[in-house]
């Protein structure tokens, strides 16, 4: 067997890409499962009808998601109004502020250990095109990734429904009786 060709083959990374989704639900579930829980437990101790305390509890939920994914979705919609915004920012100083760019860039690269030539090379490189450029500043200056133009819509199912779920958990003893 050739064991050589398999090394011809182009690597593949497999790094965690559902960290976002996953916060949101953990945020949503976290919530969902302790909210309900505390209005339950209360009603308990002061109604003896069970079934008040689920149409109590389904309220909560209801409720309870939907401020929940509307936080969620305004967070995101934050997030894209902030990249935007020191996108624009970011334009504005490649226009107007070169030299300013190209010395904060020649750092960039400084501080990854290239040489003075390398530097200088590279720059030029990057600074041909200004999009590139900017997408490069904003991701290597300023630490910020574009965010996905849905991910607001996304957090906010992830977060109301996860809460819904959560918020169940506590809740389902009361269906039985």
């Amino acid at each position: 067997m050739d064991t050589h060709l398999h090394h011809d083959l182009p690597h593949k990374e497999e790094h965690l890409k559902s960290s976002e989704a996953l916060r949101d639900i953990v945020i949503g579930m976290s919530d969902g499962l302790t909210v309900p829980f505390a209005l339950a437990a209360g009603l308990s101790g002061a109604v003896s009808s069970t079934s008040i305390i689920v149409i109590a509890g389904i309220a909560e939920i209801a409720a309870g998601s939907i401020a929940m994914g509307l936080g969620g979705y305004l967070a995101g919609k934050t997030e894209q109004d902030h990249y935007k915004s020191e996108e624009k920012r970011e334009y504005y100083e490649v226009d107007n502020l070169r030299h300013r760019e190209i010395e904060e860039t020649k750092e960039f690269f400084a501080g990854i250990g290239l040489s003075k030539e390398l530097q200088e090379k590279a720059t030029e490189e990057i600074a041909r095109d200004k999009k590139q450029w900017v997408d490069f500043m904003m991701k290597y200056e300023l630490g910020l990734e574009k965010p996905d133009p849905k991910r607001a819509t996304k957090s906010a199912l992830n977060i109301g429904l996860s809460y819904i779920i959560g918020g169940l958990v506590p809740l389902s003893p009361y269906f039985c009786y």
